[in-house]
């Protein structure tokens, strides 16, 4: 159910200040125009013989920071070069969910289980410039994720999802989804285009939301249930893997197409993160295998707000026009950096994957440890691990080589 205003029945409370405006930079000698009241539970130092646990890793919108949560606070980390930019402590605890807005001072944080002061349930804003909270989510249930934009806050809970007004922190809508115990929403990030993506009412089906077209979109992507899934900047491509984790699809959100299918393996995977390079050439995909596979894909989109990407990159052109209402994705021709099996001639006759399309790359990590994956610039892939690994590769091409650099985040 999609609504338009806050409910009566809505299990949310809110507490704000004058006003959120997340403009100044992390850092900035600026300072956001706001009146809440500080944090209550102060940021300290802790002992340094203090053993710290890592809860919860995040990229920021354009990947080139992440966030992690841990069982004493938060730090960030930048990517390229992989430094911490800084990092706050809590007396009180930790926190399991840390979201940033792009490189800015404004984080939404959700407390760990053993926060004694900051529990699962709440959200906080957070505005680290001047160290205090400007504004406050109180839900009935755990928080399963929480997604930023520059102009909405996202909440996701167990059964639905909230949409809030990013200066008055209005609500503004409320989805009703499938169990989603992960927390699986994603958004885009242009500013002329507000796409957003999170489970269907049914099995395997993602519903994606054109806001600023009034558009929704269901797409039947898996048979099994969806286990990740991630959209271009721009909102126009969806990827998608289920709990089975042999394929991943990318589909059109605009008529719920399928544009193309490639095969990560044969075996059952748990996918834990998917990543789609900005200009469209490229998807990487990492799961509990220990492997993070990359695909060559052959898409071409058109469409509004396909935003020209500054890069080394030498692929698929994105063609713009100006409406999206005259999207038009087409399939370039397979230019064979994806390989097929020597038996895909016999395709209709062996079972599927014979003729299925398999990644041109596979870089090998420990198994079992969750790892998530972004594209980098200078043509790289950053991978980074809940056991405090960052790795990237480097100079992912079909026809030139891969380099790996490995570092530890610092305890």
């Amino acid at each position: 159910m999609l609504a338009g205003a806050p409910s009566s029945h809505m299990s949310s409370s809110v507490s704000t200040s004058q006003g959120i405006f997340p403009t100044s930079r992390i850092g900035s000698g600026e300072s956001p125009n706001s009146g809440a009241s500080s944090f209550t539970q102060p940021i300290a130092d802790m002992n340094e013989n203090d053993e710290t646990d890592l809860l919860s890793i995040s990229w920021n919108q354009d990947y080139g920071c992440f966030a992690a949560g841990t069982s004493h606070g938060f730090r960030i980390y930048n990517c390229e070069p992989c430094k911490e930019t800084f990092r706050r402590d809590l007396k009180s605890g930790g926190f399991k969910i840390v979201e940033m807005l792009f490189r800015c001072n404004i984080l939404a944080l959700v407390g760990a289980v053993a926060n004694s002061h900051y529990p699962p349930n709440k959200v906080l804003i957070w505005d680290d410039h001047q160290s205090r909270c400007i504004g406050e989510f109180t839900f009935r249930s755990d928080v399963r994720g929480v997604k930023l934009r520059r102009d909405r806050i996202v909440v996701v809970l167990e059964h639905k999802i909230y949409v809030y007004n990013f200066t008055d922190l209005k609500l503004l809508h409320q989805i009703e989804t499938l169990a989603n115990p992960r927390g699986l929403c994603c958004l885009s990030h242009h500013s002329n285009t507000f796409v957003l993506a999170c489970p269907g009412l049914h099995k395997g089906h993602v519903r994606v939301e054109h806001f600023g077209l009034n558009v929704t979109k269901l797409i039947n992507a898996h048979d099994s249930q969806i286990a990740c899934f991630t959209l271009t900047l721009d909102g126009l491509l969806l990827a998608t893997a289920s709990v089975k984790g042999t394929l991943i699809r990318i589909f059109n959100t605009m008529d719920g197409s399928r544009l193309q299918e490639v095969r990560r393996g044969v075996d059952r995977a748990e996918i834990n993160s998917i990543a789609l390079s900005p200009n469209v050439q490229w998807l990487a995909a990492s799961s509990d295998r220990g492997t993070v596979h990359v695909f060559s894909l052959r898409v071409r989109v058109s469409g509004e707000d396909s935003l020209t990407q500054p890069n080394a990159f030498q692929g698929p052109a994105l063609f713009h026009q100006n409406s999206s209402s005259s999207l038009d994705p087409l399939i370039s021709p397979n230019t064979g950096a994806n390989p097929n099996s020597s038996l895909s001639f016999m395709r209709g006759v062996l079972p599927k994957y014979f003729s299925s399309e398999w990644s041109f790359a596979q870089f090998h990590l420990p198994e079992y440890t969750h790892f998530i994956v972004a594209f980098g610039s200078q043509n790289s892939v950053i991978i980074v691990g809940m056991d405090g690994r960052i790795e990237s590769l480097e100079r992912i091409c079909p026809l030139g080589g891969v380099r790996l650099s490995t570092s530890m985040l610092p305890k």
